[in-house]
């Protein structure tokens, strides 16, 4: 794959993670209360929306090193 080709990707990757992430804290109907104390729409929240905004931010930095390489 091009390098190009790659930095798409993982600029997609990244933006879905965030987009999850910010899914995650969103007040829904359900039947468990997550540790933010509300029905989110997932229980697992706020370490899930952690851990997606870590994976985000990961595939950015990864992304920004692959364009940063010389030609």
């Amino acid at each position: 794959m091009s390098r190009k080709t790659v930095s798409s990707i993982l600029l997609v990757l990244s933006a879905l993670l965030a987009l999850a992430a910010a899914g995650t804290v969103l007040p829904w109907s359900s039947f468990m209360v997550s540790d933010l104390g509300y029905y989110t729409l997932c229980p697992f929240a706020p370490y899930s929306t952690l851990a997606l905004l870590f994976l985000a931010g990961l595939g950015w930095v990864v992304r920004k090193h692959i364009n940063s390489l010389p030609a």
